[in-house]
């Protein structure tokens, strides 16, 4: 499991030459490190987490796992970000494609993460991951809150 979130920001990148990431290895381990107990990586990408097309050295490994979006950047001398939204966090996705690249927005209950510089090809397939991984997660977890009403 060591090295599958690697594999799947590099498959990705295959597909997306043209999206704006560097050190998906180093930022990869983030994700890594924080995988919970039976928690498994579905789908990861890369991205730069900012508002601007021409900010270009925040990368991030994006990974949507069978519990939450994880978010990973390893800094270069020393630490690391790390963010995770939770599906009950989770509002709503915005995309926006340019020229070149495209932005995709989420907004959760407690900010907005913008993530630019995506080959704007990749964007459909971002979109259709993240909508419909949490469509899924959240009727699981209304389902939970209504079984506790009970």
């Amino acid at each position: 499991m060591g090295n599958d979130v690697y594999s799947k920001v590099k498959e990705f990148k295959r597909k997306y030459p043209l999206t704006i990431s560097w050190r998906l290895k180093a930022h990869s381990k983030i994700i890594n490190k924080h995988l919970n107990d039976g928690e498994y990586v579905k789908y990861a990408f890369a991205a730069q987490k900012n508002t601007s097309n021409l900010e270009m050295f925040t990368t991030y490994v994006i990974a949507l796992t069978n519990k939450r979006i994880l978010l990973g950047q390893k800094r270069v001398f020393f630490g690391y970000f790390f963010t995770a939204i939770t599906p009950d966090m989770f509002n709503d996705l915005k995309v926006q494609m340019g020229i070149i690249w495209g932005t995709v927005r989420i907004d959760t209950v407690k900010e907005k993460v913008t993530l630019s510089n995506i080959q704007k090809k990749a964007l459909p397939e971002i979109e259709n991951c993240i909508t419909e991984y949490m469509m899924r997660e959240k009727k699981k977890y209304y389902k939970k809150i209504m079984e506790l009403d009970k």
